[in-house]
């Protein structure tokens, strides 16, 4: 006769494999297709840095473009696997194409990215970029790993079709750094990766005016400050 317990223990057991195999065919992927570390990737982008002149008020804006590669993994001095990023730049000039002007080294920064994370460090300042797993809305303190003030992280939204400088992304990721406003300054600072290429969209805002005019906003009536947008041109390996 064919017992109660051994009818359980047969069902028990066909439940746990096909558990298994659901979790062996359908691995955790915590998002790192979003910052892709592989030597040889490349990103190119036009950037525009506008800065105020305190006594004028006057913009002055600079254009150039950035090409950020990906060049070597090595053994960091925190001891742990990190990759090279060799950062290139070329000023634009009117009378010019941007092919026809070479690029010369900038600065070299690093990223490590693991499972939990992506850490970057720009200008000897390292900075928590992205948790993972990835969830809209997750927020975290991206300058857990330097002695800056606190800040507070955030994913807007996440796996979003988008164009960005004419460049279409099948799925990107919005992080809010800061949105701070009062009545005489404003600091905003975002970014943006898609999938599969990196970092495509960076925009950060640190104005400010004395003069306050009921209505206006700070954008409107700039006495000093900078206003820098970083944008996609073109991607690839080399």
């Amino acid at each position: 006769m064919f017992r109660p317990f051994l009818l359980f223990c047969v069902i028990l057991a066909f439940l746990s494999c096909r558990k298994k195999n659901k979790d062996a065919a359908e691995p955790v992927n915590p998002g790192k297709e979003y910052y892709p570390a592989t030597t040889g990737k490349f990103v190119v982008y036009d950037v525009d840095s506008t800065w105020y002149n305190e006594l004028t008020f006057q913009p002055t804006t600079l254009k150039y473009r950035i090409k950020e590669r990906f060049s070597e993994v090595f053994t960091d001095n925190e001891n742990k696997p990190a990759i090279r990023i060799e950062r290139f730049i070329k000023y634009y000039n009117p009378n010019k194409s941007y092919d026809s002007i070479p690029y010369t080294i900038k600065d070299v920064w690093q990223a490590n990215v693991t499972d939990r994370n992506v850490e970057v460090v720009e200008e000897n300042i390292r900075f928590v970029k992205l948790i993972f797993p990835l969830q809209e809305g997750k927020s975290w303190n991206g300058n857990v790993r330097n002695t800056n003030t606190e800040r507070n992280y955030k994913i807007e939204y996440l796996d979003r079709a988008e164009t960005i400088n004419g460049v279409s992304l099948e799925k990107t990721l919005a992080v809010k750094q800061i949105d701070f406003r009062t009545l005489i300054s404003y600091q905003y600072a975002s970014e943006k990766y898609a999938k599969g290429i990196g970092l495509v969209y960076r925009e950060i805002k640190d104005i400010y005016s004395n003069t306050v005019v009921a209505g206006v906003p700070v954008e409107n009536r700039i006495e000093k400050g900078v206003i820098y947008i970083q944008k996609i041109v073109s991607y690839g390996q080399e």
